[in-house]
């Protein structure tokens, strides 16, 4: 048996910042990467063409990244309990290191793995929680439990101290030539592109893969926009956001360095207003790190929701309207704007991602897992906890001190695209219409005719009257 580790990615596509391989090349220089094509994730039916476009991306750079370190970053196409035992025995590995992950499918995955390199000698090491700032269980209650409310949950959060970014490799040593043979047979195939894999995906991305694009976008947020962002992270018109999700689903770039950025952003204001931003986008990453831990330790929100009065709603499930919901024509054109944003570039705006969905639940009165499963067909950044928590929220399922909760999509429209400029901007048939009918969704019929724009699908208040009543019968229901 060699010296060789092989480190194992899955959602950390990046050299630094990186406790799992940071741990292997303390052990031995001789650490090489390897990433598995894994069918059972692939041939889901919620895989977005945007998303393995970006996951190919990211890989693409990160073998480039481990080409300048003096190693490999190989390609397997396998069942990882098959593949990743039989490279690891080919090549004499001493073990294979990884980090861990918070969703069900991976945790069932991972174990099986583990089994199967243990079957053949091969160590492992996978104790590393390096997509999260702190672990779950290191936030809890007083009573030692997790939380289930995300007020509190970011109150001890934000008070715990936050670990630096991982080590810097430096050297790494790469397979030799005999080697480099033995992982040919053992399976090590070229990098295919996203169409070899059956995603086509012709649009440009709205942020470019890997890890050194990540780091720039980064210094890009934090330079220019960190400071206003409570002020500008709503108006969907505007650049405001970090546009980091994708980076940080695929772990191409490292929560820890992202954290550090923050601390050197509140160490150069002195501005009062400023501060206020950043610390609104650090409550965003507590966000992200809440629904990972419920995820974690309510692996069940995965399949269904978390409060009773919705698990076994009356939904009305009408496929036309979710048909005219994911196409964008709706009528009511802020959401339509925020989908056709979707369909086109495989992003949307956060404020625009809560308005929608809360259309589709109460509006339509939709089973919200028809919108969890859309936007993971759609979405570069998809994330099961980060979407999956995101829908509960505005479908009144999940964990929310406040469960009924209807956005009327008017009234949003008028406070966070007052001008029309996000409506105009992905609604070119209606552009020339008045601000006051686009922002309020009153377009009239022959306008509509004109523009061949739909009217309305539903009567907002009509359809929130509705929701309102079974929420109350299920409730009740609930409570005799």
């Amino acid at each position: 048996m060699s010296d060789l580790i092989l480190f194992w990615h899955r959602r950390d596509l990046r050299i630094s910042d990186n406790l799992g391989l940071a741990a292997a090349w303390q052990r031995t220089s001789k650490v090489i990467g390897v990433f598995c094509l894994d069918d059972g994730i692939l041939r889901r039916n919620d895989v977005a063409s945007a998303r393995v476009a970006y996951l190919i991306g990211c890989l693409r750079a990160l073998q480039q990244r481990y080409i300048e370190a003096g190693s490999q970053l190989l390609i397997i196409h396998a069942d990882p309990q098959v593949g990743l035992p039989k490279l690891a025995d080919a090549l004499g590995a001493l073990a294979v290191y990884w980090n861990r992950d918070v969703e069900p499918y991976s945790r069932s995955r991972d174990r099986a793995v583990a089994a199967a390199l243990k079957e053949k000698g091969i160590e492992i090491r996978i104790k590393t929680w390096d997509q999260l700032l702190h672990a779950p269980g290191d936030i809890q209650t007083s009573s030692g439990s997790p939380y289930t409310v995300y007020t509190p949950f970011w109150r001890n959060w934000s008070r715990q101290t936050k670990a630096d970014p991982a080590a810097q490799l430096e050297t790494l040593q790469g397979l030799s030539a005999p080697e480099w043979e033995q992982a040919e047979n053992a399976g090590v195939i070229p990098l295919p592109d996203a169409k070899d894999l059956g995603f086509t995906w012709s649009n440009e991305l709205p942020l470019l893969p890997g890890e050194k694009a990540a780091q720039a976008q980064l210094s890009r947020f934090c330079e220019a926009f960190i400071q206003a962002y409570d002020i500008q992270r709503n108006v969907p018109s505007a650049p405001g956001t970090s546009l980091l999700s994708p980076a940080l689903k695929f772990g191409a770039i490292g929560i820890r360095k992202v954290w550090a950025a923050t601390v050197e952003a509140m160490e150069h204001t002195r501005s009062d207003e400023a501060r206020v931003g950043i610390n609104t986008w650090r409550q965003e990453l507590a966000w992200r790190e809440f629904y990972q831990h419920v995820m974690y330790f309510f692996p069940d929100l995965a399949e269904g929701p978390y409060r009773q009065p919705l698990k076994a709603f009356p939904w009305d499930n009408d496929k036309d309207r979710f048909q005219a919901w994911s196409q964008g024509k709706t009528g009511y054109p802020i959401v339509d704007a925020a989908m056709r944003q979707l369909n086109q570039t495989g992003w949307m705006h956060n404020r625009c991602r809560m308005i929608v969905a809360s259309f589709l639940t109460k509006d339509l009165i939709i089973d919200w897992r028809w919108g969890e499963r859309y936007f993971m067909q759609t979405l570069v950044d998809g994330d099961l906890s980060a979407n999956n928590g995101g829908w509960q929220w505005s479908a009144s399922s999940g964990m929310d001190p406040k469960p009924l909760r209807i956005f009327n999509p008017a009234s949003q429209a008028k406070k966070f695209d007052p001008d029309a400029d996000y409506i105009r901007q992905w609604l070119p048939e209606i552009r020339s219409l008045d601000t006051a009918m686009l922002v309020t969704g009153k377009i009239p019929e022959d306008e509509c005719d004109r523009c061949n724009y739909p009217t309305p699908i539903v009567d907002h208040k009509k359809q929130q009257a509705i929701f309102k009543e079974r929420y109350r019968l299920q409730k009740a229901a609930v409570t005799q």
